[in-house]
């Protein structure tokens, strides 16, 4: 097993909470003296991280207009010692604004674009801003070690847990050694070696999904990729130890749900889940992917629509702007949801847990039967 420690992140300070734990805490732009200034989104916190800069996605154009018009005029005013405060504040208002309304009525399709925007947190992020400690566990014991899934024991919220997601990688890389997060068979037979040596403990499971679906290789195939997911599936519905699953970024297809048996399924607010991309459906009704953003809303893959079809269990909310723009704060609301929701798991006997875990995802979907007297009519 390999200990990860936190590392310190450039231009972040790091502050050290009552229980020990250190937190990485992003720098704090000077807060103006106005009443209520400290609601308002100021795009020179987002301008610090070139990342957001670069890739700006098609509907925030507007939302980049207003923030370069404030950082200009923030430089006109260092530059002339001259005093803009009103038109600052009436400006960064007005970007609050855009910004809310902007992300208060995505589609379908900018919510799958928001959910695999490059600075989004990726797993070992949230590995380093929610967890105390890591020691990460290697190997299938059967093949190797799959880098798209990693698993370990670490503590959130000062629990003791079993640790397990999805990771795509940073940079060019370490996005191909983990295959940009599209995991081989191996890869969910660790997660499950990993949940069988948490129930042995008695230790809840974390799982943090962010995959686009499990890898479609030959060689993947060869290795059982079907037989693995389907494993994990019927393991995990009788695992006898709090789960909880949350899809923090992409959910794609039995590649997410390979490790999202959960008592308590839950999605980022910016995140998607569903049976099949967008493209890939696209690719198969209509030879190409013109039909993608079409598409997408014909799929429900929102958090939004899952909550309503009882798909998922609870949304965590994200920061003004989605996770990208403010990592630390998508990363303590989700610390606190896992947090909340294992020490309701805790309270329950397990038989009384898997019965209703059982029930759960038994009672998915719904259908009603017509009468053969009716199917003569409507076919007649």
């Amino acid at each position: 097993m390999k200990a990860v420690a936190p590392k310190h992140v450039a231009n972040n300070k790091a502050a050290a909470s009552v229980s020990g734990r250190m937190t990485l805490m992003p720098e704090v732009a000077p807060v103006e003296a106005a009443v209520g200034e400290s609601q308002v989104a100021r795009p020179a916190d987002v301008a610090r991280n070139p990342t957001n800069l670069r890739h700006v996605l098609p509907f925030e154009e507007p939302v980049r207009k207003l923030e370069i018009q404030i950082q200009e005029l923030e430089a006109l005013q260092a530059q002339r010692s001259a005093d803009y405060t009103q038109e600052l504040r009436a400006l960064r208002n007005a970007y609050t604004e855009l910004l809310r309304k902007t992300y208060n009525n995505l589609s379908a399709w900018e919510t799958v674009q928001v959910a695999r925007h490059p600075a989004r947190p990726l797993f070992k992020d949230y590995l380093e801003m929610i967890c105390r400690e890591f020691r990460e566990i290697h190997g299938d014991r059967l093949y190797g070690d799959d880098k798209a899934i990693l698993t370990g024991l670490a503590r959130i919220g000062g629990q003791k847990v079993m640790l397990i997601g999805h990771h795509k990688g940073k940079d060019t890389r370490e996005k191909v050694a983990c295959y940009f997060g599209l995991a081989h068979p191996e890869g969910y037979r660790k997660a499950l070696r990993a949940m069988k040596l948490a129930e042995k403990f008695g230790l809840p499971v974390v799982c943090l999904v962010d995959t686009p679906g499990a890898y479609p290789g030959i060689g993947a195939e060869e290795r059982g990729q079907a037989e693995s997911i389907a494993r994990n599936l019927m393991e995990m519905s009788r695992l006898r130890t709090p789960i909880v699953s949350v899809v923090t970024g992409e959910g794609g297809s039995g590649g997410a749900l390979g490790i999202a048996v959960a008592d308590r399924v839950a999605m980022m607010q910016y995140a998607w889940y569903s049976v099949i991309s967008p493209e890939a459906c696209s690719a198969i009704l209509f030879k190409g992917n013109e039909a993608a953003a079409q598409l997408a809303d014909s799929l429900k893959l929102t958090s939004t629509h899952l909550k309503r079809l009882g798909v998922i269990d609870h949304v965590v909310q994200e920061p003004l702007g989605a996770a990208h723009r403010d990592p630390h704060s998508a990363a303590h609301t989700l610390e606190q949801f896992i947090s909340k929701t294992l020490r309701e798991l805790g309270k329950l006997k397990i038989d009384d847990l898997l019965e209703r875990r059982y029930e759960k995802f038994r009672a998915m979907g719904q259908f009603e039967e017509a009468s053969r007297a009716k199917l003569r009519l409507a076919s007649a």
